[in-house]
């Protein structure tokens, strides 16, 4: 049996409650930590550039929202617009502070997207559902019409774009047109295997049991000692800090600019997709749900013409288009009804079963 739980022993609180107590969790993750930094130097541009860098980005939005939908149990439409915030801050920041290192700026510009976040999370103590997804949808409406509206934002450029400088790190061009997509794959990776910890951290710690006892029963969660108002609001500012890191990922480190409508409710939607797929209240899932959703019509654009062509038939981009939201729908609709944990639950069995199931115990 090559994955099990007999025989490995803990005779210390620490491990205990360490995030990954079984050795052979620990190997796995650190096999796909190194297979993602190698890809770096085995990978060519388009992988680096147009998979695995909005892949990634993509993956931290979900873990974002995942924090707040899927462990504080709050729904939220409005990640497009707390995205919007760190972008449209980091752009300040660095144009402002040009000597100031770019990847401080782009941990700084989360704490805007957090303040943003808590304020308009300050209605979750009176309502919740269906009407506090409404109150984010207002701030989203009300967040993008500030883009557009307020040209202090893009210092007055006639264009109302957000572009990326050139900026370096160590003497090696990070963002601008002499960016290669090998470094910028770098910075995104790094970024987000930081972040992944900390919020894995957070989710398995106390304020991860807060946050969950407050999805469950925020009454109880209030009679056992638990400030409703504190939990939710941390659990807003930081699923927006989130948020906004990888929106100024999104516009400078793999668009190289962008304008307003990249942070509309589409994304907000798009986000909140891949959470439901991935699985409510997992980390993983959020990777998995972003894989999915994202990287889905690339392999249906190599496959299907592929599988076709022998046939003398074509497939258009209209098709795939399609044939994506298709299977995106009815995948939300299985795992809103079956397995609301998603795709990450049926990883977890699939692992059992897979390294489990053919060795007798």
């Amino acid at each position: 049996m090559f994955y099990r739980e007999a025989g490995q022993f803990k005779s210390t609180y620490p491990a205990d409650m360490a995030i990954f107590p079984l050795r052979e969790d620990r190997i796995g993750i650190a096999v796909i930590i190194l297979a993602a930094y190698s890809l770096a130097f085995l990978g060519n541009a388009f992988l680096l550039q147009a998979v695995m860098i909005p892949f990634l980005v993509f993956s931290l939005a979900a873990i974002g929202l995942n924090i707040l939908t899927g462990y504080a149990g709050l729904l939220s439409l409005g990640t497009g617009a707390f995205m919007g915030v760190g972008a449209y801050a980091c752009y300040k920041l660095m144009t402002a502070f040009p000597d100031v290192n770019v990847i401080v700026w782009i941990f700084v510009s989360g704490f805007f997207s957090a303040a943003i976040g808590a304020l308009f999370g300050l209605p979750s103590l009176r309502i919740k559902g269906f009407y506090l997804a409404v109150a984010t949808l207002a701030a989203q409406f009300f967040l993008q019409w500030c883009f557009i509206r307020i040209p202090w934002l893009v210092n007055y450029n006639v264009s109302g774009a957000l572009d990326a400088p050139l900026r370096t790190l160590f003497g090696i061009p990070v963002l601008g047109a002499t960016a290669t997509p090998q470094t910028r794959y770098l910075v995104v990776l790094t970024i987000v295997i930081l972040l992944t910890w900390v919020a894995s951290n957070l989710v398995h710690g106390r304020i991860g049991r807060a946050w969950i006892a407050i999805r469950d029963m925020d009454l109880a969660a209030e009679l056992m000692g638990i400030r409703p108002l504190q939990t939710k609001l941390l659990a807003f500012a930081v699923s927006s800090y989130y948020c906004g890191v990888a929106g100024a990922l999104l516009v400078f480190l793999w668009y190289g600019g962008a304008e307003y409508d990249v942070f509309n409710i589409n994304q907000s939607f798009f986000i909140l997709f891949m959470v439901i797929i991935g699985g409510l209240g997992s980390l993983i899932g959020s990777f998995f749900g972003a894989a999915l959703i994202f990287i889905l019509p690339i392999v249906l654009g190599i496959v299907l013409p592929a599988m076709l062509s022998p046939f003398g038939l074509s497939v258009g981009a209209d098709v795939i288009e399609h044939l994506r939201f298709m299977i995106v729908g009815a995948l939300i609709i299985f795992f809103l009804i079956v397995e609301p944990h998603g795709l990450a639950r049926l990883w977890q069995i699939g692992k059992q079963k897979l390294l489990v199931w053919p060795f007798p115990y």
